[in-house]
């Protein structure tokens, strides 16, 4: 219990590193953010789409792309707050007062626990809101009407039915979302695999009160080639589970999606045996998320003890963003091997913080000896 409990020790590496980390975090998300804005000026003049709501479009992903750039900047501002203290033989004085590599360690962990878990919390409520909220405001400026998404040639499954739309859009009235798609051709296929009906409608409609179909021309195809029977319906009920979420989860880039969106994704595409692979890539990417900050930050730690001391601010630089490198391409590799091999990506993703832990263990020791 002693050693759970925080000293004075503690908690001045703690502040250093929290300092060093924070400096460092915004220092890259404002080149992220310049970037990103630098990005958006192809667009200007496009509709009402100026250079104010250009800040707006920005301003509103600021949220994800601090989720995106935290664990590099954990890194780098670990090893370079610990290089300071290395550098001033701060860290040789608290190893001289009994302090353990193995605490300095656990001081360092904990002061990014909080910076963690606050990304962690961002990144399932802040980040995909920013990021539908930056859409909607870069659509409606550039359409100039109330459009919150635009589906094209869009594809969906449900069952035995296959949806097709040649376009569509989300539109909010009165706080009431509605999806309306248009063009729409539904074909259901029979018990044998084969074609059932066709259903052609100009517009399908949903909002609260379920799915609408309205100018509707249904073909069913009897048993006997060439048999065929047509109706037409100006408007009908379509009694149908297919989630409007889903159809916008289909057309929105899976990083942008929280973990529960991404999980209502895969069980909608596992339903109906479609390739849900790269929604388990991101989901299970989110909850390996905190567990990698962590133990690339560990890795990292043992860099403090003996070859940063001597070294200036650019050697520790240098060396925090080839960590952070390394272990980015260590994970894209790993990712990129399990969707080709069908692998289990839980597996996937627990090998680079394990390969890191292991390098981390092993330099202790080294250095130890």
């Amino acid at each position: 219990m002693n050693f759970l409990k925080p000293r004075l020790h503690d908690l001045y590496v703690g502040r250093v590193v929290l300092v060093t980390v924070l400096l460092t975090w915004m220092v890259l998300l404002g080149f992220d953010v310049v970037m990103a804005l630098s990005g958006q000026v192809g667009d200007l003049g496009k509709g009402s789409f100026d250079f104010p709501t250009a800040l707006a479009v920005v301003a509103y992903t600021v949220p994800r792309r601090a989720y995106t750039i935290f664990p590099y900047a954990a890194v780098i501002g670990s090893l370079m707050g610990l290089g300071q203290l290395a550098a001033t033989s701060e860290l040789t004085a608290l190893r001289a007062l009994g302090l353990s590599r193995r605490r300095l360690s656990a001081s360092v962990a904990a002061a990014l626990v909080i910076l963690t878990t606050l990304m962690v919390v961002n990144g399932e409520t802040l980040a995909p809101w920013g990021q539908r909220q930056s859409d909607q405001i870069k659509l409606a400026a550039k359409t100039n009407n109330v459009a919150i998404a635009r589906y094209q040639g869009l594809w969906a499954r449900e069952g035995d039915t296959f949806l097709n739309a040649i376009d569509g859009q989300e539109r909010v009235v009165d706080g009431q979302r509605t999806l309306e798609l248009r063009d729409v051709r539904l074909y259901k296929l029979a018990d044998d695999g084969s074609l059932d009906s066709l259903t052609r409608a100009a517009v399908a409609e949903h909002d609260a009160s379920g799915w609408r179909l309205r100018d509707v021309r249904r073909i069913r195809f009897g048993f006997t080639p060439g048999a065929a029977t047509e109706q037409r319906v100006a408007e009908e009920r379509w009694s149908s589970e297919l989630d409007p979420n889903a159809l916008a989860a289909g057309v929105t880039r899976a990083r942008n999606l929280s973990a529960a969106e991404l999980r209502a994704s895969i069980d909608y595409r596992t339903r109906n045996n479609l390739d849900a692979r790269e929604y388990q890539d991101i989901y299970w990417s989110r909850w390996f998320y905190p567990i990698n900050v962590l133990a690339l930050c560990l890795a990292a730690v043992p860099f403090a003890f003996g070859s940063l001391r001597s070294g200036g601010m650019g050697k520790r630089l240098f060396l925090g963003i080839v960590f952070a490198l390394a272990f980015m391409l260590l994970q894209m590799l790993f990712g990129r091997l399990a969707g080709a091999t069908r692998i289990d990506y839980r597996f996937a993703y627990t090998l680079p913080p394990v390969l890191m832990l292991v390098v981390s263990w092993w330099l202790f020791r080294r250095k130890s000896g």
